[in-house]
């Protein structure tokens, strides 16, 4: 039986999660929780399922989840949960979860990896840890997980690779013009036709900086050159990416959208869970559309491109910037359009420099916040 720490378990992966190991629970244990503040979530998630150890890392809420579990290890640690697992599921949002990446590699153990901006921060920092013995890394995303199915039905896979094919949903402005959306407002921007996520991943969404930011990690986690990275709009979110191979061979994986399907397939590996998660009726799947995205309206994406190109601390300088202009979007404080202009703005005045360390990371993420704060103060 596999144990399984969630950190983020109160959060939508870290619930779907739940759900999977519920699914299976001759196959799986929950081991451990971890939350930032949500405390009464995890302790009543800590009731049902008993695990070894409950991490809250706000201080504030700590004491009173202690009191309410006795008999349960609780700290404040968020990387503690790696030491009563053996798979991690990563659904921090944003670069908190960088500490739970770097330990799980560093463990040699499977990592559920969630948590993009801690891959596309530090990349150059992670990318060593994989070599570690035992450690494998295993994307918890539609388009990652589907990219890792189609890869490995190739022999030779490195050498077969022609191109890598993103497919994004296009969000809840696709086919708006930008003069339509110089004015739309958060709650039309948090209504995603497809997917239910955190409101920072849906206005991502909103914006193709989630796909823009995906097209980083397809880098990072399969070595493709961004000249061999492409992106297609399939508002259906049936196809979830595709691989081309040399001979202008394509395969996809194809299932209805459900996070639980790329969840079970992370606890799994290298098996697949029993589970049906996502399963297809293709007698009610009567189409399947593709369209080029509106590179023009949506900039997000290429300006993803650039920090990808640019390499070393850009992707982290972008990464941490867009999380502050998001929250300020969120709070009322920016207009939806404003968003693209002053994440440019920021990368601009950046100097890219290689981290070696996770001190280099840190010290790129503060700045992006930085410059991010001080365009919308302007």
């Amino acid at each position: 039986m596999k144990r399984v720490a969630i950190a983020g378990s109160s959060g939508s992966i870290g619930v779907q999660t739940i759900d999977v190991v519920q699914a299976e629970p001759d196959n799986y244990v929950v081991s451990a929780l971890a939350v930032g503040s949500s405390s009464d979530v995890v302790i009543e998630q800590a009731r049902k399922l008993c695990p070894e150890l409950v991490v809250v890392t706000d201080s504030a809420h700590r004491q009173r989840v202690a009191d309410a579990l006795p008999g349960i290890k609780v700290s404040g640690e968020l990387s503690d949960v790696v030491d009563v697992a053996d798979v991690v599921i990563n659904g921090v949002m944003g670069f908190a979860g960088l500490s739970v990446t770097l330990e799980t590699l560093r463990g040699g153990k499977t990592l559920g990896l969630a948590n993009k901006e801690s891959l596309i921060a530090a990349g150059p920092v992670v990318q060593p840890l994989r070599s570690t013995p035992g450690a494998q890394l295993v994307p918890v995303d539609s388009e990652h997980c589907a990219l890792h199915q189609c890869l490995r039905s190739s022999i030779d896979a490195g050498a077969e690779l022609s191109r890598l094919v993103l497919t994004a949903s296009g969000g809840p402005f696709r086919g708006r013009s930008a003069e339509s959306l110089a004015n739309v407002t958060v709650d039309e921007a948090l209504n995603h036709p497809t997917w239910k996520m955190g409101p920072k991943i849906t206005i991502d969404s909103s914006t193709l900086m989630n796909k823009g930011l995906e097209v980083i990690e397809a880098h990072e986690l399969y070595g493709a050159s961004y000249d061999n990275i492409d992106v297609v709009v399939h508002p259906q979110s049936v196809v979830h990416s595709m691989v081309e191979f040399t001979d202008g061979s394509t395969i996809a994986q194809l299932s209805m959208p459900d996070m639980r399907l790329p969840i079970g397939y992370a606890l799994g590996y290298p098996s697949r869970i029993n589970t049906p998660f996502g399963r297809i009726d293709w007698t009610t799947l009567s189409r399947l559309d593709f369209e080029a995205p509106d590179r023009n309206t949506f900039r997000c994406l290429d300006l993803a491109y650039v920090a990808g190109r640019l390499g070393g601390s850009a992707p982290a300088v972008l990464s941490a910037a867009n999380e502050v202009v998001v929250d300020a979007f969120l709070s009322g404080g920016l207009k939806w359009s404003d968003i693209p202009v002053l994440l440019e703005k920021v990368l601009t005045q950046h100097s890219v420099y290689m981290p070696t360390d996770v001190e280099g990371v840190l010290a790129a993420d503060a700045e992006g916040r930085r410059l991010a704060q001080k365009e919308i103060a302007q």
